[in-house]
């Protein structure tokens, strides 16, 4: 992986959207410090003085830790056009696989997967092979994937950690085609929207308009797929009403005025900041004000189009494309509103802080490029961000274990408890996945829920799973509850063992084990 420079890290939250409110914020806490202070000096043996002080330090750490998110999770982002190229089978350069600490959430856009009649046909039946290589490769890491999106070429992947699944809530995928005056789909925008513990988040993946001199057309087309693209969420309907917006792919802006011999000699010499000023979608964010919501990191990495294939070495065939920067990752916080007079006038109290009791922050800890991949004229941009924040829930919604020892060959018992109220169904079921599993339908086997009557909260209820469905096999397991209408895993029991059948040791399926040795 070639890194020119070291990046600074960017760093932006939810809470420092508005100067002022962080002015009354600052004034609210000194109030409640003060507080303490009179009360200390105050402060006598009796007991009222003491409850007094507690209240009062209390208050002033609650406060405090509105504006400190206790949780941080890793995002590990990638974009790339790979121009219809067949994947290779490491992604672990790719991935960052060996990085420390793993990520929490992969997710990966891809723009020009091949998409011919025949092989888009073949992909909508089964996993494409971009999708069953990135699933190969993080499957035995213990991520799942959540969703995938695709329209044409354009693919969008979402990958969690299997601990998260429970979580990851209200998952909706949409599409915007802008090709060929929006009837076409070779160009435009996919996305997925969920909540994470609670936190509105949305991911867009674009493929925009190509060529030098379409950069109005560029930014009219990104308008467009924000404005048009709805969910169907009363609070988020559209992906700038998320509280975090990471925005990506080939946006094909290019460098504009300089000649070819200037940009490679920049490039050469490492020089890129004298790149920057020329940057299309740099000289558009300081014109168009929807734009400067978005932020993004210095680009020291070299430019990622146009390549000769298997190869780092910009074009030489006889168009000889200028190189730029086409591929980029963009987040975005939602700002805050500014505080009307009204607002101005009222007094500070813990009220007028409830909207940031959940704040978010995003670092972005790096944005590069990965120059060892050469199937395609694109090389891939990888970024990856700490997301900070404070959980607004951290219960499963539905609760699932075993009952006692699973063996296979013999009935089994598992119950289930629906903690908090949400959209149950009688054609929700609980699968039986082996530890490493794929996607929610990856399942060894599955039972459906009670079918007569949909629970009580925090009801028991107790299925039986035939022994013919139990593995032969044995190994590490995890029951999930999957609801049909949430279109995800909203429960998942600890992993435990279901031990082999004597089947199965008789017929040489698996060694005989006795007393822990196998013979």
């Amino acid at each position: 992986m070639e890194l020119l420079t070291d990046s600074p890290r960017v760093r932006s939250d939810s809470t420092s959207s508005s100067a002022s409110q962080g002015s009354k914020s600052k004034t609210v806490l000194r109030q409640r410090l003060s507080q303490l202070l009179t009360c200390i000096e105050d402060m006598s043996s009796d007991d009222e003085a003491s409850e007094e002080v507690s209240r009062t330090l209390e208050e002033a750490f609650q406060l405090c830790g509105r504006f400190i998110p206790t949780d941080a999770f890793r995002i590990h982002i990638v974009t790339w056009n790979v121009a219809t190229a067949e994947p290779s089978e490491d992604a672990t350069s790719l991935l960052q696989l060996d990085a420390q600490p793993p990520p929490d959430l992969y997710v990966i856009g891809l723009q020009e997967v091949n998409a011919t009649p025949v092989k888009f046909i073949t992909d909508l039946i089964s996993e494409d092979s971009w999708s069953h290589v990135f699933m190969n490769s993080l499957a035995p890491r213990g991520f799942v994937k959540v969703t995938s999106v695709r329209m044409q070429g354009l693919l969008l992947l979402l990958f969690a950690k299997q601990i998260h699944l429970p979580y990851i809530r209200n998952i909706q995928t949409t599409y915007t085609r802008t090709g060929v005056f929006g009837y076409w789909g070779n160009k435009g925008g996919v996305s997925v929207r969920f909540s994470f513990y609670g936190h509105m988040i949305c991911f867009l993946n674009c493929h925009l308009a190509a060529h030098m001199n379409n950069a109005l057309q560029r930014v009219d087309e990104f308008e467009y797929i924000l404005e048009t693209q709805d969910f169907d969420i009363y609070d988020t309907p559209q992906i700038r009403d998320h509280k975090v917006v990471f925005w990506f792919g080939d946006l094909n802006f290019r460098i504009a005025d300089h000649g070819l011999h200037f940009l490679r000699s920049s490039i050469n010499s490492g020089r890129l900041n004298l790149l920057w000023g020329k940057d299309q979608l740099i000289m558009m964010k300081k014109k168009e004000a929807f734009l400067q919501e978005f932020e993004e990191g210095l680009l020291n990495f070299k430019p990622t189009y146009k390549f000769d294939r298997n190869s780092d070495t910009y074009d030489t065939s006889g168009k000889k494309r200028k190189p730029a920067w086409t591929d980029r990752i963009l987040w975005r916080i939602k700002p805050k509103p500014l505080p009307s007079e009204e607002d101005d006038e009222k007094a500070s109290t813990s009220t007028d802080e409830e909207q940031d009791e959940y704040p978010v922050l995003v670092t972005q800890d790096k944005y590069t490029s990965d120059m060892s991949y050469g199937v395609s004229d694109h090389k891939p941009v990888i970024a990856t961000f700490s997301l900070e924040l404070r959980k607004v829930f951290d219960t499963p919604l539905v609760r699932v274990s075993p009952v006692g020892i699973w063996s296979a060959g013999q009935d089994a018992l598992l119950t289930y408890s629906v903690l908090e109220d949400f959209m149950s169904s009688t054609w929700d079921w609980i699968g039986l996945y082996k530890v490493g599993f794929k996607t929610a339908s990856d399942y060894e086997t599955f039972v459906w829920v009670r079918e007569n009557e949909l629970p009580e909260i925090n009801e028991v209820i107790q299925i039986s799973v035939d022994k013919g469905q139990i593995p032969l096999l044995g190994g590490q397991y995890v029951l999930g509850y999957y609801s049909t209408n949430m279109q995800s895993i909203t429960g998942l029991s600890d992993s435990f063992q279901i031990l082999e059948s004597k089947r199965a040791v008789m017929e040489g399926l698996v060694p005989e084990d006795i007393n822990g040795v196998n013979k």
